[in-house]
Parts: C-alpha cells; sequence; structure tokens
C-alpha cells in the first residue's frame, strides 16, 4: 500500500483530498501539486483502477506533471488533476458528477477542472452548473471547446523541433511515422500529419478508428505492440502513459519519441537506454501543453488566433530543452525539469 504521507514529502504536493458520496457511489481524488504560480488547473479523469494505490498514484504523477506544464508553458498557473474511480461507461450518471462537482466547489478556485479521459465537455458543461471553477466548456458559451485539436496542434509543432534536432530539417515529406492511439488527439495529429506529407503507420484497440486512418490517411495498420517495431523516423505515443519501459525500449527502431501522451517514461532509469540507443526523447508535458495553452486562454477571454500563436511556440521550448541537455550534458528530461523548475523559483536560465 502506497504511504500518501511519504508520497507527499516526496513530490511535494500541497494538498490531496479523498472524495466520497454514498448515495451516488462516487469514490474520487483531487491532488493539486503546487499553486506558486496561480490556482491548479488540470483535467479529471474517469477510469476504472485497479485499486486505491493505482488511482492514487496516477493522480499524483498526473498533478505533477501538470505544475510542470504550467510552469515550462509560462502560464499563471499550478498543477492539479483529479480521478473519479470508476467505468465511465456504466457508473458515471448526473448524481455522481455533481457530488464530485461539490467537492471541487469547496476549494474556493484553488482547482479549477478540465476533461480528460472519461469525462467529456458534456460532462464539463454538466459540472460548470454546480460549479464555476471549470474550465475547458464549450465555444457555445464562450469557451475554448474541445482541446484535443490543440493538444495536437502543439504536438505537431514540437515534432518540428525534433525533426530538426536529429535531421537538420522540419520537413515531414517523406518521414515515417508510427502513431499508437488514434483517440481524439492520435486522430487530430494523424490528419496534420498527413497533410504535412508523413507516411504514417497506426495502431489502436479499436478496429474502427485503425479502418478510418487507413481509408483518409493511407495509414499502414500495425498490431499491438509491433507499433513498438516499426522502422519509422518518429514514433508518436497517444494512449496511456508508462509505455518507455525496460521492455518497450529493446523493440524501438526509431530515431525520435514524440507523443501525446502524459507520462511515457515508466521510470527515469531509462533514459540512458535512449541515450545509448541515440533516441531522441521529447519531454512529454512540454510536448503535449497545447491543450492546457488552449483552456488557459479562456481565464483572460478566448481568442482561437491568440491560443494558437501560443501553442506554436512549443516549437520553440523544444529546441531550448535541447540546447540545454547538449549544453549541461543531461537528458532532455532533466532539461525540461530544470527549465521548469526554474520557472517555478521565478528565475531565468
Amino acid at each position: 500500500m502506497i504511504n500518501i504521507f511519504d508520497k507527499i514529502k516526496t513530490d511535494g504536493h500541497e494538498n490531496v483530498l479523498v472524495c466520497s458520496d454514498t448515495s451516488s457511489g462516487l469514490q474520487a481524488l483531487i491532488a493539486i501539486h503546487n499553486t506558486s504560480l496561480g490556482p491548479a488547473l488540470g483535467g479529471c479523469r474517469m477510469w476504472p483502477y485497479e485499486s486505491f494505490d493505482a488511482a492514487l498514484s496516477d493522480v499524483l504523477r498526473l498533478s505533477k506533471a501538470m505544475t510542470y506544464k504550467a510552469a515550462i508553458s509560462n502560464l499563471p498557473l499550478g498543477g492539479g488533476k483529479s480521478v473519479i474511480w470508476g467505468d465511465p461507461a456504466k457508473d458515471k450518471s448526473d448524481t455522481l458528477l455533481k457530488a464530485f462537482a461539490k467537492h471541487v466547489d469547496r476549494l474556493g478556485g484553488q482547482y479549477i477542472v478540465a476533461e480528460d479521459v472519461g469525462i467529456s465537455l458534456e460532462d464539463i458543461e454538466f459540472i460548470r452548473e454546480t460549479t464555476p471553477y471549470v474550465s475547458g466548456f464549450s465555444q457555445e458559451n464562450k469557451g475554448s471547446g474541445d482541446p484535443s485539436p490543440a493538444t495536437a496542434y502543439g504536438v505537431f509543432c514540437g515534432m518540428k523541433a525534433c525533426l530538426e534536432e536529429v535531421y537538420g530539417n522540419n520537413a515531414f515529406t517523406g518521414k515515417r511515422i508510427a502513431i499508437q492511439g488514434l483517440g481524439k488527439v492520435g486522430s487530430a495529429l494523424a490528419k496534420l500529419l498527413h497533410e504535412a506529407g508523413a507516411s504514417l503507420y497506426v495502431s489502436d484497440m479499436d478496429p474502427e478508428r485503425v479502418a478510418k486512418a487507413i481509408r483518409l490517411y493511407g495509414a499502414d495498420p500495425i498490431h499491438g505492440h509491433e507499433v513498438y517495431r516499426v522502422d519509422c523516423d518518429i514514433f508518436a505515443p497517444c494512449a496511456l502513459g508508462g509505455i518507455i519501459n525496460e521492455r518497450s525500449i529493446k523493440s524501438f527502431s526509431c530515431r525520435i519519441i514524440a507523443g501525446a501522451a502524459n507520462n511515457q517514461l515508466k521510470d527515469s532509469n531509462v533514459l540512458e537506454e535512449l541515450s545509448q540507443k541515440n533516441i531522441l526523447y521529447a519531454p512529454d508535458y512540454v510536448l503535449n501543453a497545447g491543450g492546457l495553452i488552449n483552456i488557459a486562454e479562456e481565464l483572460s477571454g478566448y481568442h482561437p488566433e491568440q491560443a494558437y500563436k501560443k501553442i506554436a511556440q512549443i516549437y520553440d521550448r523544444m529546441k531550448q530543452v535541447f540546447s540545454m541537455a547538449k549544453k549541461e550534458g543531461i537528458s532532455t528530461a532533466k532539461a525540461a525539469d530544470l527549465l521548469a523548475e526554474a520557472q517555478l523559483k521565478g528565475e531565468r536560465i
């Protein structure tokens, strides 16, 4: 069993709230990692976790990543995340979401909730009826809408910096890209890459998503873990985290790992192996910050042109990460952490 106090001490979380409501069946966690730059903003994930420890581990890891993502993106926000323990297809109800919204509201704006896996834009609109501490609502209500296209665009821009670092130019024409996961972000990314001239290899648990990518983008289908073995220029993980681990890393045949998934590294031990295989890793929270940047624009009045202009700066931040990594002789992951931590301390590097 995870000792929650040891984890908070290690990771520096400010607050971890256990939320329960007997009548609705709500079992949820809200983790606030750091609010030194502003209120903690982060999505709510609904997932049928195997155990309380699994849910706790996920919310702590994700909330810390949000702190770093906001900091390195120069946003006036802190890092937070929430998880609802349950199957969204079976357990989600208006009563449950309302009970969760009340817990968010009691925090008085310390945590601002947005959508994530298992929680839709419609769910966020419903939660907003109970608490104003919500972001990422519909464009009809002067919000930013679905953050997936913005996230995909940010990954696309960051990939350009990766290509330039490895090949000396950022052209996608003729490049081979393997995408693991064709959810909203993965599908939007596939469209951008196809339009830019890339050749696509795709993998997803849903055969209909794969069939659509084949039909629209001429993608080659890849089954299961075979996606790790594809001889490609970029491997783009766009599903769940932890996929860069001691087993998968032995299979990689790519030059670059750059995708939208959160917490891609199982642990820091794999960074040395990536270096030995001469694989450039694009730190996930730098690359996938487009959705957060887009949502953050709501706080001052949403203007899509301004939001996407800021998202495009992910290219520059990725270049900064690569520059520091080479200068200091450290991994790109460590360089990203140092840049984010400097921002949290109000320092400039």
